[in-house]
């Protein structure tokens, strides 16, 4: 019998090192993201994959907002819609390719997911996801004055355009999701997912934040009673005093734990916190859960218990 697994991964891990924004970089990338996922694939998993898309949806919405008194700008959402459509393409030949390769011969489709927030959210008061590329204090405040960016400096000398991050409430797809996943591996809640806010009319409006990828991976997982929650990151493992001298690799943390560091702000908003909590809210879902943290290079080998930070009830 096979076990239902939801992996999530951002945007910036679509990207290589030298951080070359270009189509033909991301497949290169995308490629060694297939291997580690047709291996998780080959071990018994059906497989459902998330995508964050930060860098590449504020490309495509720079792109649009320089380039309006030549053709119309794109909507936020419109543009999440598009980073999902191309991500996921790029995903689908790879990963179909590495599947193919181990003798396993199942579809891999994408599904252009939107997902219900409230519009009461208080995110959208108080925005704090990076999107976009890194900027310069110049470009920052060049972008901030002229086309009314929120910025946040998140680095020394880096600066990045920061949006509303409102919670998930609804998969609005989660049935055709549900009947794909018997038969394939899917793509979906790219990005987060399409922002939507549900209508009294049963119709939906797009609108203006990026949902965090974590936390609709973790409600994907839910609806499909999934065993196993991963995220990867670009570390091994959460750690507490993280960059400091003291700094303290964790390869376990229950929920009292987890509520204990998140207290003493040992999580930056906007980069672990969301991972973290994605992975608290699965295991208390349901206890004999797993949740798991690590990098991509060490995804096998976080499955088989030799790294990364895995999460329980208690």
């Amino acid at each position: 019998m096979s076990h239902k697994i939801v992996v999530a991964f951002g945007g910036k891990e679509l990207q290589s090192a030298r951080n070359i924004a270009s189509a033909e970089d991301q497949i290169k990338v995308v490629k060694d993201l297939a291997e580690k996922l047709a291996e998780i694939s080959a071990r018994g998993y059906d497989l459902g994959i998330v995508h964050g898309n930060g860098p590449q949806v504020g490309r495509i919405m720079l792109a649009s907002e320089t380039s309006k008194d030549i053709t119309p700008q794109m909507p936020f959402d419109v543009c999440g819609a598009m980073s999902q459509g191309y991500i996921g393409y790029h995903i689908q030949q790879a990963l179909k390719y590495a599947l193919n390769l181990r003798g396993i011969n199942v579809p891999v489709v994408s599904v252009a997911t939107q997902i219900i927030v409230d519009e009461k959210d208080p995110a959208f008061n108080n925005p704090t996801k990076p999107i976009g590329p890194h900027y310069t204090e110049e470009q920052a405040n060049e972008y901030k004055e002229k086309l009314g960016y929120d910025i946040v400096n998140d680095a020394p000398g880096s600066f990045r355009r920061i949006v509303a991050s409102p919670m998930p409430k609804k998969i609005v797809e989660i049935a055709s999701i549900k009947q794909l996943w018997e038969k394939c591996v899917v793509i979906c809640c790219g990005g987060g997912g399409i922002p939507v806010i549900e209508n009294a009319d049963g119709t939906y409006t797009g609108v203006e934040a990026v949902i965090d990828k974590d936390h609709s991976a973790e409600l994907l997982a839910e609806n499909v009673s999934a065993e196993v929650l991963i995220i990867l990151t670009d570390v091994e493992k959460v750690s507490l005093n993280y960059g400091k001298e003291n700094q303290v690799d964790l390869d376990k943390l229950n929920l009292k734990e987890a509520s204990k560091y998140i207290e003493e702000g040992q999580f930056p908003a906007g980069n672990m916190l969301p991972k973290v909590e994605a992975c608290m809210r699965f295991v208390r879902s349901n206890p004999t859960k797993k949740a798991i943290i690590t990098s991509l290079d060490k995804v096998v080998d976080a499955l088989d218990g030799k790294t990364g930070t895995v999460f329980s009830f208690a």
